[in-house]
This record gives C-alpha cells, structure tokens and sequence, in this order.
C-alpha cells in the first residue's frame, strides 16, 4: 500500500499513485497541509514544505519509518488498526494541532511574534472524524506482496533511538518519553494546548508560540513604523498644500488690494489731496523739469490761492467767443453742411494742472454754467454769481446734499468732496443745477439703437431739442437753448450745436475738457479751416460707447418745483448708473465718469 504525502490517500501500486498525484494535486490546486498556501504546482509545493515546514516534515518522515515498520512485522488485525491509528496520527500531527478546539490555554510573554512557519491545523472534530475513517480502512485485509514489506527488525526510537522488542512497546515508549514531539495528542490526552492571543493560533509547544508571537510583535513594530512615515509623508503634504493655499490667498489679496487702490485712485479717493494739492505737486515737477521758471510757479501759485480764497474761477484755461465765431464760419463756409443749429454763447474751459485725469464734470459744469449765466432767462436763479472754482463746486454739492438732494450719492461718496479727487457725473450736475432752481432732465439712452454699437436717437433727440420746425429755417440758427451735458462711461463732455448735411447724415459739435487750450484758440481765426472743426466733429460712428446720459436745460424751477424734483430725483437719476453696474468700493467708492 502506498500513502500520498499530500492528502494521506492510500494507492495499491506505484503507478496509481502517479496517476493520483497527477489527477489530484498536479491538476487540482495544491494546498499545503502545514499553512494552507495554494495556487502552486506540486514541485514548487514540495520545494515550499522542504524549504518552510522542515521541522514537521522530518517529524512525519520519522512517525512513517515507524508506521512502516509496525505495519510490515504485523500479521494481526488488531496491528494493522494500530498501525493505520499511528499513519493517521502521522498525518494529522504533521499538520500541527493548529484549529483544535482550545482545551486549555496559557497566556505567553508579550514579547512574542508571528512566525510564518508557525502551524496551522484542522478543526480537532474534523480530525476525529477523519481518525475514526481511516481505522474502519485499516480494517480491511492486509494486501501482501507489497514492494513496501522488508524482514522484521526490531523498531527503534525515531527521537531517541532507543530499540524495543516490538512495536506495542515502542508506541507506549513515543507516547510516554515524547509526547510533547508528538504536537497533537490524542483524543484522551490531557496535554495543554496554547493560542495566541493575537491571531488564535493554537500550539502545542510553549516555545513554538513566544516565536510565533514575537513574530506579530515585530510585524507590528515594522507596520507602525511604515505607518509613521507614512504620517510624516502625509502631515508634509498637508503642509505643503496649506502653504499653497496660503501663498494664493495672500497673492488674491494683494491683487484686490491694489485693484482697490488704483480705483481710490481713479476717483479721486485714495486721500491724496484734491486740487490744490495736485496744482502744487504738478507745478513743483514742471519747475524741476524746467518748463517752469520759479517764478512763474510763485505768481500762479498766488493766483491760485487767491481764486481758492473767492470761490471763482481764475480763468486760465477760458477760451470764451468760440460759438460767435463758428457762426461766422457756418455763413461763409461749410458747403456740404446743409443746416446747423448752436446753442447760445458758452465759453470753453480745458482741465489744468490741479484736475488733470479727474476733474471733466466740473469743467463741463462750468461751461454749462458760463451759458446760463450769458441768458437772461437765467439771470434771475443765478443772481450774483460767477463761474466758481472747482473746490467752490465741490462746495456747492455738499450744500445741496445737506439740503436733502441725493442721499444716496451723498452716502456713497461718504457726503464728502471737498479735499478729494473724486469724479462727479450727471447726478451731481442734476443735484447741483436743481439746488440752484434750474429746471432740467436726465434723459439714459442706456442701449444701442444703430449697427455697430451707434446711437442714432442719441443724435435726433439733440436734433429735436435744438430745433422743433427744420424745414423753411435759415442755415445757421443761434438758438435759445443751453448747451447739453453729455456723459459716458469715462468721460463727459457739452453739447454745442448739431449740423444736418446735405447726404441728411447729423453731426454733434463737441467741447472737450481735454481739447488743449491753443486748439481752441484756434477756432478764433478769422480764416478759420475745416481741419479746425475735426476736434469738435463727432459723427454717429463717433459715438460707440455702449451707454449714454445727458442734462438738459428746460427753464427754471419755483420754489415748490425745486422741492419736488428734489424728491423725483431718486426715481430717475441712480437709474443709469444701476445699468452700468458699477461697482461701490467699500460703501463709499462708486464710478462717477
């Protein structure tokens, strides 16, 4: 009888066998009986228990060399069921006690670690039941003739190497003198067992199980190890991503900041003095440039803190006479311009060095304001005054503000201008004319009306306001009306006149605080050419600005009128620049053109 050392399985001769190992184990998957690893073939099997399990091979390889010898010298059923309990004992004690119900158990030192070559078992109840079939086999007769059967000779101890007379003796012998070599004992045996209190390995040796637990200890120490560098890698990595966030928190904050200071300082907001303080700075740096001679920076510093003392204008950048002199050039010249209409006397007032890059919407208030007071129909609500000086108007919108004029420009601008660089629009000119019982309206033309992002209605409104009946009317008509406030994003400028062509194309005539004060003056030549108008010229295809508002002057307002534009103003004056969607800068910054 043969026996496979894989499953125990008993073969009658050797070819079966191979066809056994061949069929079973070299096809099937391969389990070890020591630690359960699979999905290997058989060499690398056996490779693995000579290599991994050498202890419990030789311990079986010396329990066989005795079932061998019992099982040949016996002639008796009664050996043959003692040999098949011995090669099953073998085959169940080479797989190491491990899975057997614990019958007692013993708590090891704490240092202890898992060991891979540690035993892992069946279950003890499994392995009964698998003991009590293999002895029903052995009760089979005897096949003789085996290539297996040698001569008797007395057995010896496989551990000690002591010789007894027979193998009865020899069995008692292994089971008294090494039981402990014996790993599993039987049923009725009382020897303890160990688990491990880590995994619940069962072993049967004391040893056996501090190696095995001192296996897991070191495990532990290694996997808290990685488990510590790993923790390092990754606190490093949040580290480095904080600080990344950081950096772009700051870099987002810098860059609102600055944004924010370069629109405190587009308007005017950023606490660097208003006009005095930039006509001083300004003048200092022509000085030392030496555009200026000293004195001449004393004698306009003078003049100026003479004009700041008044409250008017000093006149500097006046260019007055440019309407009469255009009519003159209308009624001899211009043959392609079949009508033109202008608006009563103005005069032009350019920015200096004190409101240079802010200062547009006093300029055109003032020139707006330098009609009015040529009108008599306006002498009446402007008794006594002159064109004031910008910090003078600065002034004068406060006043109104207090009167209870526009609150909610005043809140935005923190109710203060004086001292500042801060823009002014349409609303403040509407506050400002209306605190003065000026009758006018803000008319939005908030969308595009042509192609191309023009504004057509734009120019027939001012057409319509400048003239109600064109037809029958001589070519150049000085009209009664005052010259229009014109603002867009950025900007602002007066409205002059309108020309008709005779192709029926309109053109608006423009002042521009910006124009320089030597190209006005040169629209005072009695040879006056058409290249001089080119600055005052705007076509409809001249106008492209998305959105536009303008102040127009209607008459003059009683006291009863002026109180109740006051409260209109709220429903009409915010709307434009609600549609522009400009942004208020910390409660206080808003976009005044």
């Amino acid at each position: 009888m043969l026996s496979c050392d894989i499953c125990g399985e008993t073969v009658t001769s050797e070819p079966d066998m191979k066809a056994h190992l061949l069929i079973v184990h070299m096809e099937n998957e391969v389990i070890c009986p020591f630690c359960k690893l699979s999905g290997v073939n058989y060499d690398e099997m056996c490779f693995h228990i000579e290599t991994a399990h050498f202890e419990q091979n030789e311990l079986e390889r010396n329990l066989e060399r005795v079932n061998t010898r019992q099982y040949e010298t016996s002639d008796n059923r009664e050996d043959n069921s003692l040999q098949c309990r011995m090669e099953v004992n073998s085959s169940i004690h080479s797989a190491c006690a491990s899975n057997h119900p614990k019958i007692s158990a013993q708590s090891p030192p704490k240092d202890g670690t898992l060991k891979h070559k540690a035993f892992f078992s069946e279950n003890l109840t499994e392995s009964r039941k698998f003991l009590k079939s293999k002895e029903k086999q052995c009760d089979l007769p005897t096949i003789k003739g085996s290539i297996y059967e040698t001569m008797y000779s007395p057995p010896d101890c496989p551990f000690c190497g002591k010789i007894e007379d027979c193998n009865q003796d020899m069995e008692t012998h292994v089971k008294t003198k090494h039981a402990n070599l014996l790993e599993t004992p039987l049923e009725d045996c009382d020897q303890p067992l160990y688990d491990c209190p880590i995994c619940g390995l069962i072993c049967t040796n004391y040893h056996i199980l501090q190696e095995h637990v001192d296996l897991h200890l070191e495990e532990s120490s290694f996997g808290q190890g990685t488990d510590k560098v790993q923790c390092s890698k990754d606190l490093e990595l949040a580290h480095q991503l904080q600080q990344e966030e950081d950096r772009k928190r700051a870099e987002e904050s810098s860059q609102e900041m600055e944004e924010f200071q370069k629109l405190q300082r587009q308007y005017g907001l950023d606490n660097s003095g208003g006009y005095k303080q930039q006509q001083l700075r300004n003048m200092e740096k022509e000085v030392n440039r030496g555009r200026m001679h000293p004195s001449e920076f004393h004698r306009r510093k003078a003049d100026m803190m003479e004009s700041l003392a008044i409250g008017i204008d000093d006149g500097k950048t006046k260019t007055s006479g440019i309407i009469e002199a255009l009519y003159r050039y209308y009624q001899n010249a211009a043959t392609d311009v079949r009508h033109v209409w202008l608006s009563t006397a103005v005069d032009h007032f350019q920015s200096s060095f004190g409101d240079r890059g802010w200062g547009c919407g006093y300029r055109n208030f003032q020139m707006l304001l330098s009609s009015l007071l040529q009108n008599d129909a306006y002498s009446d609500c402007l008794k006594g005054m002159s064109v004031p000086c910008i910090p003078k108007i600065q002034s004068m919108i406060e006043d109104a503000w207090k009167e209870g004029f526009d609150p909610q420009g005043a809140s935005q601008l923190n109710n203060k201008l004086q001292g500042t660089k801060a823009w002014i629009g349409a609303c403040e000119v509407y506050t400002l004319l209306t605190s003065l019982r000026v009758k006018c309206h803000i008319i939005d033309f908030h969308k595009s009306t042509g192609p191309l992002g023009t504004h057509p209605r734009l120019f027939e409104w001012i057409l319509n306001y400048y003239s109600s009946e064109r037809e029958g009317s001589p070519k150049v008509v000085c009209t009664s009306k005052p010259p229009i406030y014109l603002q867009h994003q950025g900007h602002s400028r007066t409205v002059v006149g309108i020309e008709e062509r005779k192709n029926r194309t309109l053109c608006l005539l423009i002042f521009d605080p910006g124009c320089p004060f030597q190209e006005m003056q040169k629209l005072l030549k009695q040879d006056m050419e058409a290249s001089n108008l080119r600055q005052l010229r705007k076509f409809v295809g001249n106008l492209k600005h998305k959105q536009y508002q303008i102040v127009a002057v209607e008459g003059v307002l009683t006291s009863e009128e002026k109180v109740v534009n006051k409260l209109l103003k709220s429903l009409q004056l915010r709307r434009f620049l609600e549609e522009l969607n400009i942004s208020v800068i910390v409660g206080f910054l808003f976009s005044k053109f």
